[in-house]
């Protein structure tokens, strides 16, 4: 459902909005790692995430009546923002329903790109059930987070950039570590590296306790969640793989790798004093997983991307004057 073309395609209709974010490096990771190791900064993308590529694919490629009613989206806090921009741009409407432990700053900044915003009990409530409905009694087009080809091609133009960053680079072969939750980004990435940079293998990346994908690799099926709670990295909390997404993944991804939410913290410690940049917690596992468990990569290449940094201070905070590493 989703190809190259798609993505390309994707591209030419970001041109001139998305960013093209910069690859960073550090000597100083570089050693903790044990290898060369390239940081991918999402985080600096429009809205703060990567999300903004999908959320821009899907609103601009709807017809312009059918765009007019206005978009719906249900997310943590990065979609949210992602629609809620790419509908601002566009002059249209948005609406999108979010779980109320998502971090105020996300809330905040979905509010003040004009949305309206839903709330509701992830772990009582279904959003789906709510943004059908939601879709269904307003005429809004319900734009999913993930599972949605025109989103996954969005997110698929981070893995164009990459392909062109690593030969500017003069990489021919790497590790791709993603930070996951539904596997839009993963996937998209997967897709566009198969075909530009085919010596590349991606590699979902999870938090402990809720490694969906990675537990679905390994069994060849999609595995779901237990618990939507309990994890700092609120961003790629999901309940399980897309149904469009994890045969992709399943295809063309190798092993994922589970990190804990103290090591998600060293990593954002690490990336803001050795690259000077702000990495909330579920946008930093990729880094973690670069940074601390270097046995389970292979080739002495690794590429990271850090999803997001939309973060509340407070966490940031903690995260800082938690890091051992760090230091």
């Amino acid at each position: 459902m989703v190809d190259i073309a798609m993505i390309e395609a994707a591209r030419i209709r970001l041109g001139g909005r998305a960013r093209r974010t910069p690859i960073l490096s550090s000597p100083f990771l570089d050693d903790i790692a044990g290898r060369r190791l390239f940081v991918k900064a999402e985080c600096l993308q429009h809205s703060g995430s990567f999300k903004f590529r999908g959320g821009w694919s899907a609103v601009s490629a709807l017809e312009p009546s059918i765009r007019a009613k206005g978009v719906i989206a249900f997310s943590s806090g990065n979609h949210a923002q992602g629609v809620a921009l790419a509908a601002k741009l566009h002059g249209v409407p948005s609406v999108i329903v979010m779980p109320t432990d998502a971090p105020k700053l996300k809330i905040d900044n979905t509010r003040a790109f004009g949305a309206e915003v839903v709330l509701y009990d992830r772990v009582k409530e279904d959003r789906d059930e709510i943004g059908a409905r939601l879709s269904r009694e307003r005429g809004l087009t319900l734009i999913k987070p993930f599972d949605e080809p025109l989103v996954i091609a969005g997110q698929g133009t981070t893995g164009l950039e990459i392909a062109e960053q690593a030969q500017e680079h003069e990489i021919t072969s790497a590790e791709v570590l993603v930070p996951c939750g539904g596997g839009g980004l993963t996937s998209g990435i997967a897709l566009a590296l198969e075909a530009k940079a085919p010596g590349f293998k991606v590699r979902p990346c999870e938090p402990f306790g809720f490694d969906d994908t990675t537990r679905s690799l390994a069994s060849g099926k999609i595995e779901r969640n237990a618990a939507m709670q309990g994890s700092i990295c609120d961003a790629i909390v999901t309940p399980q793989p897309g149904n469009i997404t994890f045969p992709i993944m399943k295809r063309l991804c190798g092993p994922g790798i589970v990190v804990t939410d103290d090591e998600a913290q060293e990593a954002m410690a690490l990336a803001f004093t050795r690259l000077k940049i702000v990495v909330e917690p579920g946008g930093a596992v990729a880094l973690a997983a670069a940074l601390f468990h270097g046995s389970e990569i292979n080739g002495d290449t690794v590429i990271a991307v850090t999803s997001g940094g939309n973060v509340d201070g407070d966490v940031f905070t903690r995260a800082l004057s938690h890091a051992s590493v760090a230091a």
